[in-house]
């Protein structure tokens, strides 16, 4: 669905979904065919596409907005959180009823340009990454735009929200994604060598035929065997800084600081 919601509510039920593949592997209690099943069901999803396609359908939603309140202007209490028994005031209704035509086609074409030059470069689909820093960038672009408003932009600061929570959320499901994968071939690894590897690099093509990359800079993901026999596997997190696999809590240490750290796929010590 071209709905940005729809896919956030996917992205929620991914990540209970991944909660009984990660202590199933941490248990190592799925057998290899079982796990080659998993990888090619995860295989299928692509949440670096889905963001285009949730933008693209943002902004149509957005566009129909516009021409929805210069049709109806009587409707507008509606639009902001109000209903058709409370009518908006004279004053307002004239305001917007007088507004000529070509403001709210301005507001249309800065708004498509918007997305074309912000929010959908963010997600680069070909080279498989994702740039917080772009996000940043498109926060501060809307902040200036909303400013000081002019015609041409006296809608945006209804069109255009911050949407830079939820492009961390496609990214953080899409590396979750590729971790879990990664972590699928690791085990059928054991499962055929007795031990997991030395790089991730031993994996292709027998367990995966390509090793997902951090989605996060475009640099291999982190990988090392620990002494207990287990390994750690991370992205550089949405920092974009390599803190050595570290997590970082916040509420009482009993959720993850997507913001601050590593994503780490790592089973707890024995």
């Amino acid at each position: 669905e071209p709905f940005l919601i729809s896919h956030l509510v996917r992205i929620a039920m991914l990540q209970i979904t991944l909660q009984p593949v990660y202590e199933g592997l941490a248990e190592h209690q799925w057998s290899d065919a079982q796990l080659a099943e998993l990888d090619s069901e995860m295989a299928k999803l692509d949440f670096l596409t889905d963001y285009q396609l949730a933008m693209r359908g943002e902004r149509g939603c957005q566009i129909s907005a516009v021409e929805f309140i210069q049709r109806n202007p009587r409707r507008l209490s509606e639009i902001w959180g109000g209903s058709d028994q409370t009518p908006l005031g004279l004053l307002p209704l004239l305001l917007y009823s007088s507004i000529p035509s070509g403001w709210f086609y301005q507001n249309e074409l800065r708004v498509c340009r918007f997305y074309e030059t912000q929010y959908l470069p963010i997600v680069d689909e070909t080279n498989r990454t994702v740039s917080p820093s772009a996000v940043r960038a498109a926060d501060y672009a809307i902040r200036r735009e909303t400013r000081h408003l002019t015609p041409e932009t006296f809608l945006f600061p209804w069109l255009l929200p911050d949407l830079s929570a939820a492009v961390k959320k496609f990214a953080y499901a899409q590396e979750s994604v590729d971790l879990a994968r990664v972590a699928i071939a690791l085990e059928r690894y054991r499962l055929a060598m007795g031990m997991y590897p030395e790089s991730l690099d031993a994996l292709s093509p027998r367990f995966m035929d390509e090793i997902p990359h951090d989605i996060i800079g475009g640099e291999p993901l982190h990988y090392e065997r620990t002494n207990d026999g287990q390994f750690i596997l991370y992205s550089v997190g949405w920092n974009g800084r390599d803190d050595g696999g570290v997590v970082v809590y916040r509420k009482g240490g009993k959720v993850v600081d997507t913001d601050q750290g590593d994503w780490v796929w790592r089973y707890p010590a024995k």
